[in-house]
């Protein structure tokens, strides 16, 4: 049986050819990310905004401006209320009511009271409450995680590989996660702990796709002395094309599946996921491997450099005589 081939051996796609639009594209949306989370900010979960969040179901949809109004009714706060999934999942987030965990439940009861007497068989699916200083420690947590797993990546490229990988690595990993907190800046989907895992995800899913190309451009460095930079580049990334594919491939399967499929409290990290997936691979081929260009890698670059007259390595001869 003849094997499926997902790109054909002599592929050649001059991928460095629209290197220049691509870099200028991602400065545009690297500004326009970095100005929607400076004006519109993100969507803080409870887990890093702190406060009380309620998730119901009612048994068929309900308007959510009659519901904002009851529960703001009830003294516990200006509510947030947002549709969790579909119509009649909401969830309903409170302010830190007073009284620590004793007022937490005398918050919940009330609005569970208000609820069932004007939305018969409604059903309170989940509680969940935050201190602000819980949420505090997770924001400082959560960031700190990110950093230092961008520095480790850079670090470890920097070592298997050189300084300039290194360098291209860690500007792409920032350019990935950059993108990804300004599509949830401007879709304000809910931001929570999900999305850091999927941050972490995403970190080392593009370190591996990365390593991939940046191997095979190592190896070609050596086999292909006189060949250019730009087409060196281009000739690992169309060998290494088939396996992006296939990996890519699978991943959005898998990452579209749960997003149709999933259960709703996954929402978040799916989306954030696939988003990821697709940026990943674009600044891998993009952002990661053009740098080597402008850091003036070449085939010389890591070969050791011939010792200076009477610099070179000392010979003992042997003397006869002795």
């Amino acid at each position: 049986m003849k094997l499926l081939k997902l790109v054909p051996d002599d592929t050649n796609i001059d991928f460095l050819r629209w290197r220049g639009l691509a870099i200028g594209l991602s400065i545009l949306m690297l500004a326009g990310a970095i100005a929607l989370i400076a004006v519109k900010g993100l969507n803080f979960g409870v887990d890093f905004a702190g406060g009380q969040m309620i998730r119901v179901t009612f048994s068929q949809p309900v308007s959510l401006d009659d519901l904002r109004d009851q529960v703001s009714g009830l003294g516990l706060g200006e509510p947030s209320i947002q549709e969790f999934g579909s119509p009649r999942e909401v969830s309903i987030r409170l302010p830190l009511p007073e009284g620590g965990e004793e007022g937490a439940n005398a918050a919940a009861s009330k609005v569970r009271v208000a609820l069932e007497a004007e939305h018969p068989g409604v059903r309170i699916d989940a509680v969940e409450t935050v201190s602000g200083k819980v949420s505090g420690e997770l924001v400082r947590d959560g960031a700190l995680a990110l950093l230092l797993a961008m520095i480790g990546i850079a670090i470890y490229i920097w070592i298997r590989f050189e300084w300039q990988f290194g360098v291209g690595g860690l500007f792409s990993l920032f350019h990935d996660v950059t993108l990804t907190l300004g599509f949830f800046a401007l879709t304000q989907m809910e931001f929570d702990l999900n999305v850091i895992a999927a941050l972490l995800t995403l970190i080392g899913y593009s370190l591996n796709d990365t390593i991939v190309i940046y191997d095979r451009v190592r190896e070609n460095l050596r086999k292909y002395r006189k060949m250019d930079i730009t087409s060196l580049l281009n000739l690992s990334m169309n060998e290494t094309l088939a396996r992006t594919i296939a990996t890519n491939l699978a991943m959005l399967l898998a990452l579209g599946s749960l997003m149709l499929l999933g259960p709703d409290v996954i929402q978040s990290f799916t989306v954030a996921l696939l988003f990821s997936v697709i940026v990943g691979t674009y600044s891998t081929v993009y952002i990661a491997s053009p740098f080597l260009i402008w850091l003036k890698v070449d085939s010389d670059s890591f070969v050791p450099k011939a010792p200076a007259p009477g610099q070179g390595e000392r010979v003992t001869t042997h003397n006869e005589g002795y």
